[in-house]
């Protein structure tokens, strides 16, 4: 596993985001229920697409995040987006963050690349924690947090304001300690 090249698990390829993805990053968040289970910030709106590619390349030369397209092996297709961003740059600790093209959901996918990706945390980048949230209503992020062996940490009530609507953020993380035992 490196930066440049990317991360592979057996059906994926996990890499830095280019701007030839710009195409079908597009296509894929032009569905409305991708929006309605992320946060504002981990995916674009489809006219703001190629900001958001050049943006997360940026950061991820700088060392400031690592955002990576998640890229089916057997047919080179994007399928989603996946990363790891600091909420506090010393602090050993980084944010999961994910979403998958509708077509792409409940097949194993996301916890594939997030399994992958906190693997990278913990052995590339030297973190102690991994965390992340999700919207309350949509606790199918929440067993993909399971599965990687996150905890339950609690639920953050109203915590987020998207659209109209209040969000409670749940709260899952993996510790370090955690991960060497999980693995």
């Amino acid at each position: 596993m490196n930066q440049r090249s990317g991360i592979e698990t057996k059906r994926l390829i996990l890499r830095p985001f280019v701007m030839d993805d710009v195409g079908e990053v597009r296509k894929l968040v032009a569905d409305r229920d991708i929006a309605a289970t992320t946060s504002d910030s981990e995916v674009p709106q489809p006219d703001m697409t190629e900001l958001w590619i050049r943006e997360r390349a940026e950061r991820f030369g700088k060392g400031e995040s690592f955002d990576f397209a998640i890229v089916q092996r057997e047919k080179n297709l994007i399928l989603g987006a996946i990363g790891l961003g600091f909420e506090h740059k010393n602090d050993e600790s980084m944010q999961l963050g994910y979403w998958l093209g509708k077509q792409y959901w409940n097949q194993g996918y996301c916890t594939e690349a997030a399994r992958a990706v906190i693997r990278y945390g913990f052995e590339e980048l030297g973190l102690n924690r991994n965390f992340s949230r999700y919207f309350a209503s949509n606790p199918a992020s929440g067993r993909v947090m399971e599965k990687t062996g996150m905890k339950y940490e609690g639920t953050m009530r109203e915590a987020y304001k998207k659209g109209d609507k209040f969000e409670d953020l749940v709260c899952y993380s993996i510790l370090r300690s955690e991960y060497t035992s999980f693995k």
